[in-house]
């Protein structure tokens, strides 16, 4: 392709001889198609910050498009590229834009260009595929049949690839380091590190969970009852015992985390620290008028420190969950835990009140981080354009409901910044406000981590794209 000096467009040329796996040909028409689809607002597309900086996108010719920016951009490779740039198929999915999108037989049986097609697909179980004849690349991939299985646990998972044999791959594996250990030591398999870039991390909510307006909680018409006092957010940031939860539950799948943003390190603020004082804490929240009660809980005004804790069902999260009740009660607070299935926890359903979206608790906890050695799209998360919201479908991506007008500044700046030295300082302040601010309280930065037969090569495993995006590639030894 060609690319504009000063980043205003960008011209892409596509593979000729590429089919849909319904054999109709890719084009430029789906690019073009595909960028209508994510800007209707009905449609409540996930990815929709990707392209919100694209003026036009335009078909040059079948195999050519060009896209013109409303400003120069130094992101200009994120639109249509990576684990959220997919291209859907104009021919399937046209008569399903805007909100009829979710009716979209296509949500159930996705038809791509890559190297198996889909044969079956049960939500929450398995998805079955099988060898694309027609992949656009010659002698690939190796394998004639492909099952994925969902559902289970991470701990399920990596005992069936290291232990029982009857998988070959699982990864995401959010499993006690020493469990791990101990599975690969049976030599079936074994478990792969590998640089990773997403933390696991407490968000606070900054609205109030428990007060309904106009039919939601989690309003921005709402102020959380204690969490809208920064002492009070500081003081809950000192109760975190990260190191323990590190050396206990991770190990070598990962450090103490400080920032959200921790690879490339370009990006890091430099003498990043975290403290874990509970008497520190303590003494914060008397100073902020929560003092403790006659059963021992804080109390300020007659309104209770009683927090709700959610997060996803999985043995490391409800063990972190409980070391860190445990040190929170000591200081008095009261906390309430919850565990919510993750096909749930992370639904995009807005009729479901128990996604992590919906936010409908004081405290949740879960791993995120950037899909791009370029953390720009993932800092949007915490403008105030993203707040997730009954107008929004809780699409948006800004959870905790955080609103700061100079943040939104730095990130506009940073999202038209050329100059790469500039762009990166701009980066780092965003980096350290959202720690300042405690939006978030980091806990682990983790490293990619999967279990894999000790049979199976070619995943060439990457923190910047899902781990199957070398599929055609991967082969068995022996």
């Amino acid at each position: 392709g060609t690319l504009d000096r000063e980043g205003r467009w960008v011209i892409w040329r596509l593979k000729k001889g590429v089919a849909w796996h319904d054999g109709q040909p890719f084009t430029a028409d789906d690019v073009v198609f595909t960028w209508e689809y994510v800007m209707d607002p009905a449609t409540a597309a996930t990815s929709r910050g990707n392209y919100t900086n694209i003026k036009v996108v335009e078909k040059v010719d079948d195999y050519t498009v060009k896209i013109t920016f409303e400003e120069p951009t130094p992101i200009w490779h994120a639109p249509f590229v990576g684990g959220n740039g997919h291209i859907f198929p104009k021919h399937l999915i046209a008569p399903y834009k805007g909100q009829n999108a979710r009716n979209s037989p296509y949500n159930l049986k996705p038809v791509g260009t890559g190297p198996y097609k889909l044969v079956e697909f049960r939500p929450g179980d398995i998805i079955i595929a099988e060898i694309n004849d027609k992949y656009h690349v010659p002698n690939r991939p190796f394998f004639d049949r492909l099952e994925l299985k969902g559902g289970g646990d991470a701990t399920s998972a990596a005992r069936a690839v290291l232990q029982t044999g009857e998988y070959d791959f699982a990864w995401n594996m959010q499993v006690e380091w020493d469990v791990l250990a101990s599975l690969e030591k049976m030599g079936i398999g074994r478990v792969i590190n590998y640089p990773g870039a997403s933390t696991e991390h407490i968000q606070l909510n900054y609205t109030d969970p428990w007060t309904e307006v106009d039919g939601e909680r989690s309003s921005i018409k709402t102020k959380h009852p204690f969490f809208s006092d920064p002492q009070v957010r500081k003081a809950f940031s000192y109760t975190v015992n990260r190191k323990l939860i590190v050396d206990e539950l991770y190990g070598a799948g990962g450090q103490v985390g400080i920032y959200m943003v921790f690879n490339p390190k370009k990006y890091v603020p430099e003498g990043g620290k975290w403290e874990f004082n509970l008497e520190k804490a303590a003494r914060m929240l008397d100073e902020a008028g929560w003092r403790r009660g006659p059963d021992g809980v804080r109390q300020k005004d007659g309104k209770r420190m009683k927090v709700l804790f959610q997060t996803s069902v999985n043995p490391v999260r409800q063990k972190t969950q409980a070391i860190i009740k445990k040190d929170l009660e000591s200081i008095g607070v009261e906390v309430e835990l919850k565990a919510v299935v993750s096909d749930v926890f992370f639904s995009s359903d807005p009729g479901n009140p128990d996604t992590y979206s919906h936010f409908y608790a004081d405290m949740q906890m879960y791993t995120t981080g950037p899909g791009s050695p370029d953390p720009q799209a993932f800092l949007e998360k915490w403008t105030s354009w993203q707040v997730a919201q009954k107008a929004n479908n809780w699409s948006g991506r800004n959870i905790e409901r955080y609103q700061n007008p100079e943040y939104d500044r730095l990130w506009n700046q940073a999202r038209t910044e050329m100059d790469p030295v500039k762009r990166a300082e701009l980066i780092k302040r965003m980096n350290q406000m959202v720690i300042d601010d405690v939006v978030v309280i980091p806990i682990v930065n983790r490293n990619g981590q999967a279990a894999a037969k000790n049979n199976l090569r070619g995943m060439d495993l990457t923190t910047w794209d899902s781990n199957l995006w070398k599929l055609a590639y991967w082969y068995r030894t022996g």
